[in-house]
């Protein structure tokens, strides 16, 4: 069940941590993803504050609220870039989007499979998908302090086995949010001091979340044979007599020969 706007929005906006969750989270999208000029950037769940860095750069930038949750205008006293649609039925053409990222939108939906389906068909050729979930075996999934409480948490391989059922090829993973998921002005301390190293020295496990780049997979159609029935198929041979079916003896074949 995905959770009501204004909570993900007071979290983000209006929390300390919530900022460092923000920081810590684009800082590794920008490096996924340096150059998007020219792109089409889009963010499904609520991933409005992972896509601000786009909006100088690409070409168009769109926040998808499912209607579960409820939308909000976005950016704050800018022209609106966010639509609110049903989660397994979206207001785009097929192969339109460059970029997605979907943040709390995989692990709250109420059908993952259509959701999926759906986030395949709009990615484009050579288009590329980010997936941010709870870690499984992290603290944050255990933890109601922050969205990331909340809906179903995956580890990495489940993440993985669930985007190839769906013709997604997993490129990169990165885990990230090694900080203690607390409001407490020293949780927010060392929050602030271990989101700039242990991402070099702790465990995967312990991250906060799980995510995953993966790209569209698409198989050429397989056929056998000529695509067009031929009528009359030409003989390189045609017109040219076939021999006897039977050996000619000397004497007939003299005979045929005067």
């Amino acid at each position: 069940m995905h959770l009501d706007v204004i909570k993900l929005r007071a979290f983000y906006y209006r929390t300390k941590l919530g900022r460092i969750v923000q920081r810590a989270l684009r800082e590794e999208i920008v490096r996924l993803w340096p150059d998007v000029k020219g792109q089409t950037v889009a963010g499904f769940g609520f991933a409005a504050p992972m896509l601000r860095p786009f909006l100088k750069t690409a070409r168009r930038v769109t926040c998808f609220m499912p209607g579960p949750q409820g939308v909000m205008a976005w950016p704050e006293g800018k022209d609106n870039h966010s639509v609110l649609m049903d989660e397994t039925m979206w207001p785009v053409a097929t192969g339109h989007i460059d970029r997605l990222i979907v943040l709390h939108g995989l692990e709250t939906s109420v059908d993952s499979a259509a959701l999926l389906d759906e986030a395949w068909r709009v990615l484009g050729p050579g288009g590329r998908v980010l997936f941010i979930v709870p870690n499984r075996s992290g603290l944050w999934a255990r933890s109601d302090a922050t969205p990331f409480g909340y809906g179903r948490p995956y580890s990495l391989k489940q993440l993985e086995t669930q985007l190839q059922k769906h013709r997604f090829l997993p490129e990169r993973h990165i885990a990230a949010l090694y900080a203690i998921p607390s409001h407490r002005p020293m949780g927010l301390k060392v929050a602030q001091m271990l989101e700039g190293f242990s991402l070099k020295v702790a465990l995967p496990f312990a991250a906060g979340v799980v995510m995953v780049e993966a790209t569209k997979q698409v198989y050429a159609p397989m056929q056998s044979g000529l695509g067009e029935a031929v009528r009359r198929p030409l003989e390189a041979l045609e017109g040219i007599a076939k021999p006897p079916s039977k050996p000619v003896s000397g004497r007939n074949a003299r005979k045929s020969e005067i």
